[in-house]
């Protein structure tokens, strides 16, 4: 028997449409993870806001999140993706040449922070911190110089679509970049990572970390093109881009409709 690694992104996917994972998901994922499913997620999410959208799933082996940059087990950055300062300082002066100002991932003393200017705040911006009220990542700061400190590991911009259009052009063939709209906001997004860091990346080094012999991912947005296209199979929801649909092996129902742990149920076990 095969050993199978099953991964999911979450918003679109695992999640419904109301940002959670719904009770009769959780409860087979559980059920089968105590029977020896090899289950977890990759998301663009940190493991702050995932877990809480997760709530009562119980997810027993490594999670990947911020799009690949860690793959964390057990309160543990196994693997960490993270800009070089030369790096992160060409990223900023980019952003910066078009007029663009990001939220600046870091790890700084071991803890992961998002910087900022308020100053500067886009209405982007603005209403996606709105969205994470007492997050303990807040380091709001007031000096350029401040906002590249630690370990840079991810720049998010919520601005001028057509600057980002600009900057994604620019920045994409260095550095993995997702240029695309929110599914929740409907906000024009630019993200920009390490190279390496990326969900198939990720997922690749997950399967070898735990000796799998075959990777069956599930995904929603034209994001999840590379971590299917590292698969050995990959299903899309029926919500999914058009453009994933295109190289999915199967289609399966919607994110409200308990699809990833339905098909899951159905296959787990068996030969892919």
């Amino acid at each position: 028997m095969n050993k199978t690694l099953y991964i999911s992104d979450l918003d679109g996917t695992l999640l419904t449409s109301d940002q959670f994972v719904s009770r009769k998901s959780f409860e087979t994922l559980n059920d089968l993870s105590e029977r020896g499913l090899l289950f977890t997620y990759a998301t663009a999410r940190s493991l702050i806001t995932a877990s809480k959208v997760t709530a009562g799933l119980d997810v027993k082996i490594p999670v990947i999140v911020y799009n690949g940059a860690f793959i964390i087990g057990d309160g543990e950055r196994l693997i960490k993706n993270v800009f070089s300062p030369d790096e992160a300082e060409n990223i900023f002066r980019a952003l910066a040449g078009y007029g663009i100002e990001p939220l600046v991932y870091s790890v700084i003393d071991g803890e992961e922070k998002f910087s900022y200017r308020p100053e500067r705040l886009t209405r982007g911006i603005k209403d996606f911190l709105g969205t994470r009220v007492g997050d303990p990542r807040h380091r709001p700061v007031s000096r350029e110089s401040d906002m590249l400190h630690g370990d840079v590991f991810y720049f998010t911009c919520i601005d001028n679509a057509a600057a980002m259009s600009k900057a994604y052009e620019k920045l994409k063939n260095r550095y993995y970049c997702v240029y695309s709209n929110d599914i929740y906001s409907g906000d024009q997004w630019l993200e920009i990572m390490p190279k390496a860091a990326t969900k198939a990346n990720a997922a690749v080094q997950l399967k070898k970390l735990l000796g799998c012999d075959k990777l069956v991912v599930f995904g929603d947005g034209i994001n999840d093109i590379p971590l299917f296209e590292a698969s050995d199979k990959c299903c899309a929801v029926s919500n999914a881009a058009p453009e994933l649909k295109e190289i999915a092996d199967t289609i399966i129902g919607s994110n409200n409709e308990d699809s990833v742990a339905e098909y899951i149920l159905r296959h787990f076990g068996t030969e892919i």
